[in-house]
């Protein structure tokens, strides 16, 4: 059984990285002033739902990384991660860390740690439901008007954003906001540039 889960999985994430880029990518580029504003701001009303899933996006956009930790995670604990943002209609909120992110974390995590493999399945799966939070949150919901705004996450950990969208995790790293408000059709993606640790120093 386990093993046809993990086929399953490769599979839709297959499906998932064979989606155009070209097509899907462009919903996950705004024009950086209008980020920069809808950030600082904090008025961005919840968008209407998109067409494609948070896998799919995440998929064609790049974030190879995110997707392999996902994978990884289903395949270790049959968690049907990859389904659950491939073809699930329950609405979720994630921050999505950039590629450029995981391989920081990678550096930080010193020179036996090369990929996502190398890290505890366990700690993966706590990070990735560090990253989720229920519900569609898009700017306006996710950055307060003044000083901070906590937010629970899946794990049922919290983190707090600034009005500036400056995240900070409980492991004391400042990570920002780079997109807001990428809209799927389970939920929205905002992007970071950091990888979220539910961890305390």
């Amino acid at each position: 059984m386990k093993t046809e889960n993990v086929k399953t999985g490769r599979r839709l994430v297959k499906f998932a990285l064979m989606i155009a880029i070209v097509v899907f990518a462009a919903s996950c580029s705004k024009d950086e002033d209008v980020a920069e504003m809808e950030l600082k701001r904090g008025e961005a009303a919840a968008p209407a739902k998109g067409t494609e899933s948070i896998a799919t996006i995440a998929g064609a956009a790049g974030f190879t990384e995110l997707v392999a930790a996902l994978v990884y995670v289903d395949e270790e604990f049959e968690t049907g991660l990859v389904e659950l943002f491939l073809n699930g209609t329950d609405q979720y909120t994630v921050f999505a860390p950039t590629n450029e992110a995981f391989q920081g974390l990678y550096n930080f995590l010193g020179d036996d740690v090369n990929g996502i493999r190398d890290i505890p399945a366990l700690l993966v799966k706590d990070v990735l439901f560090y990253h989720v939070v229920e519900g569609r949150r898009a700017a306006n919901s996710v950055l307060p008007p003044v000083r901070t705004r906590t937010i629970t996450t899946l794990l049922g950990e919290t983190f707090s954003v600034d009005n500036k969208g400056v995240i900070t995790d409980k492991f004391g790293q400042n990570i920002s906001i780079e997109e807001p408000n990428v809209s799927a059709s389970n939920g929205i993606i905002h992007i970071i540039n950091g990888v979220l640790l539910p961890l305390e120093q």
